[in-house]
């Protein structure tokens, strides 16, 4: 018999994957044109051709046993005092290249700080609706992850009141995503002010340290010159996870950082903790080709235009035929009330018009339902006949 856990895990896959594969299915037999595939933040805009350059120009130019071998786990000492100059000039920090760790993605940052921080037990709170995979991610090293229902009322914002509560003697982290998977809002400084005292707080109450984990992987999809606050700013003892996944349109490659100032709590025993995390835990290092190409693009950004466009053609298009729904500040996805009580009803009743959306309860926060605008602008007009149809079922308008 295969480990317990895992078994009740794959037995409840993702219904983010789940719907992907649907997607799939439903392409084969209708054709991708007749597909309104909404359910993976996977981007459709290319990277920028700065990464292409990048790439031709590693591999003609650089020594191959540099460009695809080993180096040190934390990664190139080069690319991570790129990186550092980079936080430095951009928010005003004062970090070295000693305070990066190339990762394996945020998702692998997150693993790697998580075994490194985690007894068994300790508690990892957040926000809901959050990005389902945290719950997998804490539980991995015996963390027990506790949702704090965010503020549907304020716009879901988080609940600072309702942190306050959860807080215990067994709390070691806080996991914040800002942009927010899924809703699309964005955290301003005054709520993170409000986070950050309340986490003061508690540490001088209970005598231990909580850490900030800030998750940003759409830290550049912002718009309407909206701003994302820079936490390390705020609130000591955080540690910035990073990724290039949706900036350059890289998902695949797998390719971040973590940002572990020196101030933190426990700074060298952490560090040194989080950098052998990588290797107990397989990773062993970030992709080398990758930590060379950000380092050359680390100036660049995908077409932010681009998804500006889609998120404005999908939030006026959903709206004109009666759906409620916030229009997103940053990310590229969007929230969408559920006109039925039961959310996957409705997730199911779209599939009959080949739509595919992904039910609320899967980011705890069920009656909604997740829309993901990272597809190319004929998916989002295509969609709107089956919407349409949709909406007269429900009565909407």
């Amino acid at each position: 018999m295969i480990n317990e856990t895992m078994a009740q895990v794959a037995a409840n896959n993702s219904a983010i994957r789940e719907m992907f594969e649907e997607g799939n299915r439903l392409r084969t037999l209708y054709g991708a044109d007749k597909v309104f595939d909404f359910s993976l933040g996977n981007p459709y805009f290319p990277p920028p051709e700065s990464v292409k350059t990048a790439v031709t120009e590693i591999l003609e130019t650089m020594d191959p046993n540099t460009v695809h071998g080993y180096m040190a786990n934390d990664g190139f000492p080069a690319v991570r005092q790129t990186v550092a100059e980079y936080i430095n000039e951009r928010f005003g920090d004062a970090l070295s290249g000693d305070n990066i760790i190339m990762t394996v993605g945020a998702a692998g940052g997150l693993n790697i700080t998580l075994k490194a921080l985690l007894n068994p037990g300790d508690e990892v709170l957040v926000s809901a609706p959050f990005f389902l995979e945290y719950g997998h991610y804490v539980r991995n090293f015996g963390g027990v992850l506790v949702p704090v229902p965010a503020k549907e009322e304020d716009g879901f914002m988080p609940d600072i009141e309702g942190i306050r509560r959860a807080v215990t003697s067994k709390t070691k982290a806080f996991i914040i995503n800002n942009p927010n998977n899924p809703t699309g809002v964005i955290y301003p400084a005054a709520v993170i002010e409000r986070l950050a005292a309340v986490l003061e707080e508690k540490q001088k109450e209970y005598g231990t340290s909580i850490y900030l984990l800030s998750d940003e992987p759409y830290r550049e999809l912002a718009f309407d010159g909206a701003e994302v606050p820079y936490l390390p700013k705020y609130y000591r003892n955080t540690i910035v996870g990073y990724s290039w996944s949706k900036s350059l349109s890289l998902p695949g490659e797998r390719i971040g950082y973590l940002s572990i100032p020196d101030r933190v709590d426990d700074y060298e025993l952490l560090r040194g903790a989080v950098s052998v995390s990588g290797r107990v835990l397989g990773f062993v290092n970030a992709p080398s080709l990758m930590q060379l190409v950000v380092q050359r693009c680390i100036m660049e950004s995908c077409d932010i235009a681009a998804y500006d466009t889609n998120r404005k053609l999908l939030y006026e298009g959903l709206s004109k035929l009666g759906y409620t729904c916030a229009k997103p500040e940053g990310t590229f996805y969007l929230w969408l009330k559920s006109p039925i009580p039961d959310e996957k009803e409705f997730v199911t009743e779209a599939k009959k018009y080949n739509i595919l959306l992904v039910p609320g309860t899967s980011f705890q926060c069920p009656g909604y339902v997740r829309v993901a605008y990272c597809v190319s602008p004929k998916t989002i007009k295509g969609s709107m006949d089956g919407f349409a149809k949709l909406a007269q079922t429900y009565g909407l308008k």
